[in-house]
C-alpha cells in the first residue's frame, strides 16, 4: 500500500510449515490440526511443497529437492500472478511438523528466487533463532538477510512472553514514508513491556556471556550421538542441527513404513520417554524431537541420547510394533 501496489496482497509458504495460530498466522500454517474448524487458510494464503528430504517424490538428492523447490515457487507466483504476489514466509527449518531440516543451499536459493521476483522473503526464526542451530539465527548458516524476521521464544528463553519483528531497512523505510506524520495503525496493548524487555536483555547478556559458545560445542555433540542410533532397527531418519533435532521411527527401513496411525506413537513415545527420565516432543507419525537447553552439559547430552536409546530399545518390545515390524 506504501508503494501504490493495494493488488499485491498474496501470501505464500510452505506446506508443513508453522507460523503461528493467530487467524493469519494458521492460514500461513500448513498443518490440518490449525485449519479444522477455523475457516482457514484464506484466499490469499498458497502453499508449495515441503522440501521434507527423507520423504521428499524427487528422491533424496539436495540439488534435485532445491531445484524442485525452486521450480514450484515460481510456478506458484505464475499461477498467481508475479504483480499479485507480496511474500514467501519460510521456517529456516521446519519445527512443528517434525524438525524437516531442507538441504544445505536450500533456503539461499529460495531467498535469491524472491528477490529476483520481486517478493518479500520473511524468515519465520521463532524456533530457530537465539542459537538454537548453532548461530544467532538459522538464516546467518547461508550468509543470507531476510526481508523480515519473527523471532520469540529464544528472545526471553520462555521466562516472560515477548515477541519481535525484524524489518530490513528498506522495509522499514518504505512503511515510514507511506505513513507520513500519521502514526501506523498497529500495536498491541503489551507492546515494548517494560518486564519482558528487562527479562530479554539479561537473556541477552547470557547469551553473549558463553551461552551460544557451549550451544555450539553441546549441539554437534547431540548430533553425533544421535546419529549413532541411526543402526537401531527402528530408526528411519536422523536429522537436525546444532540443538534442534529429530529421530523419525519407521517400521521398514527400505521402505521407510511410518509406524501405523492406530498404534498411537506420539502418546506411545511420549510417555515411555518420560517414565525414563527423558523430556522430549512426540510427533504423530511417530517422530522423536529433541531441543534441549543451550546451557546443557556434555553428561547432559550423554543422558538425553543413552536415554533416547533406552526408549527404542522399550518400544522395541512391545508386541504391536514388534507384529509390524518387517522381519
Amino acid at each position: 500500500h506504501s508503494k501504490g501496489q493495494p493488488n499485491k496482497d498474496q501470501y505464500i509458504s510452505v506446506e508443513q510449515g508453522y507460523h503461528g495460530s493467530t487467524s493469519a498466522g494458521a492460514g500461513l500454517t500448513a498443518l490440518p490440526a490449525f485449519h479444522d474448524g477455523f475457516g482457514v487458510p484464506f484466499n490469499w494464503q498458497h502453499k508449495i511443497p515441503s522440501h521434507y528430504l527423507y520423504r521428499n517424490p524427487v528422491g533424496s538428492d539436495p540439488a534435485a529437492v532445491i531445484a524442485a523447490s525452486v521450480a514450484a515457487l515460481r510456478a506458484k507466483v505464475a499461477e498467481l500472478g508475479q504483480e499479485r504476489v507480496a511474500a514467501f514466509y519460510v521456517e529456516p527449518i521446519q519445527g512443528s511438523s517434525g524438525v524437516l531440516v531442507p538441504p544445505k543451499g536450500w533456503i539461499k536459493a529460495m531467498r535469491d528466487t524472491c528477490a529476483e521476483l520481486d517478493i518479500l522473503f520473511i524468515a519465520d526464526e521463532v524456533i530457530t533463532g537465539f542459537g538454537r542451530t548453532g548461530p544467532m539465527f538459522a538464516c546467518e548458516e547461508e550468509g543470507i538477510v531476510p526481508d523480515m524476521m519473527t523471532t520469540a521464544k529464544g528472545l526471553t528463553s520462555g521466562y516472560s512472553p515477548m515477541g519481535a519483528v525484524f524489518l530490513s531497512d528498506h522495509v522499514y523505510q518504505t512503511i515510514a514514508e507511506g505513513a507520513g506524520p500519521k502514526a501506523v495503525g498497529h500495536g498491541f496493548t503489551y507492546s515494548a513491556h517494560p518486564v519482558s524487555a528487562v527479562v530479554a536483555l539479561e537473556v541477552l547478556k547470557l547469551y553473549e556471556g558463553g551461552l551460544f559458545e557451549n550451544g555450539i560445542k553441546m549441539g554437534d555433540r547431540l548430533q553425533k550421538g544421535l546419529a549413532g542410533l541411526s543402526d537401531h532397527p527402528l530408526v528411519g531418519d536422523v536429522r537436525g542441527r546444532g540443538m534442534l533435532a529429530a529421530i523419525e521411527l519407521v517400521t521398514d527401513k527400505d521402505k521407510k513404513t511410518p509406524v501405523p496411525a492406530e498404534l498411537q506413537a506420539a502418546t506411545r513415545l511420549f510417555d515411555r520417554a518420560w517414565d525414563n527420565g527423558l523430556i522430549i516432543r512426540a510427533f504423530p507419525q511417530g517422530v522423536f524431537g529433541f531441543a534441549p537447553p543451550l546451557c546443557c552439559t556434555a553428561d547432559e547430552i550423554d543422558a538425553i541420547v543413552d536415554r533416547t536409546k533406552q526408549v527404542l530399545d522399550l518400544t522395541l518390545e512391545d508386541p504391536e510394533i514388534r507384529a509390524v515390524l518387517r522381519g
